[in-house]
């Protein structure tokens, strides 16, 4: 599918949602995470999200939606009426690209494989390793202390669904990434050495401008 990296992709219905959608969130800087239809409140199609740096803010959900509804509208793949939900991944987001499993490296996932691997299709361990074409697991718990030192190898074509577990840990990570990217959107927001002059100069001339109309940046929320 073009502009779809996943390694991890929807069949069906959600297929077709899927390679409808994912072009046109490419376009207007985000990408698709996962497309699920549901019977919640008579049928729900939800559509997780985010911005190539994982980021997905409550006004980021509103301009997908925005973007995504009339062409949804237009295509009509669904033979059924229902509603959209935006969302973000969240802190136990699901793992669909190889740089989510990089990105989680030392934390708690589960995994499930479309076929049975060293018998069993159900992982839950930490993640150690992640190369092109594998993840390594260490196991969350051992039966033997012959069990410590294994570790499951998983490739990435073999799995079906994948995902972070909540951990305090995972909560802690996320808070500090969560303030270092507020503590950067203020720096960004914060006028050049250029701007602050103009600012000075227009007070002085009795012309002072609107923060937003001398940095060029519009208003949180707007």
């Amino acid at each position: 599918m073009i502009g779809d990296d996943r390694l991890i992709r929807e069949s069906g219905i959600e297929a077709r949602v899927a390679a409808i959608i994912a072009p046109v969130l490419g376009a207007i800087g985000y990408r698709l995470v996962r497309v699920r239809m549901t019977a919640q409140e008579g049928a729900t199609l939800q559509i997780m999200a985010e911005r190539p740096d994982g980021t997905m803010s409550v006004e980021d959900c509103e301009e997908v939606s925005r973007a995504l509804s009339p062409v949804l509208d237009v295509e009509d793949p669904i033979d059924t009426a229902y509603q959209l939900e935006i969302s973000s991944p969240g802190i136990d987001r699901p793992l669909v690209r190889k740089s989510d499993f990089a990105a989680a490296v030392g934390h708690l996932v589960k995994i499930e494989t479309a076929e049975p691997l060293e018998g069993r299709k159900r992982f839950r361990g930490f993640v150690v390793e992640s190369d092109e074409e594998t993840v390594t697991i260490e196991p969350e718990t051992v039966e033997s202390e012959e069990d410590e030192a294994f570790l499951y190898g998983i490739p990435f074509l073999a799995i079906a669904e994948a995902r972070l577990v909540l951990t305090d840990e995972l909560v802690r990570d996320a808070l500090r990434q969560d303030k270092e990217e507020r503590r950067q959107r203020k720096r960004d927001r914060r006028p050049t050495a250029s701007e602050r002059a103009a600012l000075r100069s227009s007070k002085e001339n009795g012309t002072e401008r609107a923060p937003d109309e001398e940095t060029g940046t519009q208003a949180e929320g707007e």
